[in-house]
């Protein structure tokens, strides 16, 4: 695969980058580096190996799932700038 200036602008326009046109062969030859080396890791024969998350043998700590605060409107919304019926009142951001 071979990215060409067309698709480097479209890239950019996607990404909402402004490129001067010079800097777009630039672009396109670092874009087509870096499919080359994943063409690369495509070639690895990774069959039998196990995903990882980490190098290390880790178990997540997990913690209960319980209530520790609530229960105390009144003190949640004391310092909210406009609260109503124990809720914060926000202002309407969608019409």
């Amino acid at each position: 695969m071979s990215i060409d200036s067309a698709a480097v602008k479209r890239i950019a326009r996607l990404a909402r980058l402004r490129l001067a046109d010079e800097d777009v062969p630039r672009i396109a030859g670092e874009l087509n580096s870096i499919l080359r080396w994943i063409e690369q890791l495509n070639e690895v024969d990774v069959r039998g190996v196990e995903p990882l998350t980490s190098i290390v043998a880790m178990k997540m700590k997990k913690r209960h799932d319980v209530v520790t605060d609530g229960g105390e409107p009144e003190a949640i919304l004391k310092n909210s700038p406009a609260a109503e019926d124990h809720y914060f009142v926000v202002p309407k951001v969608v019409e």
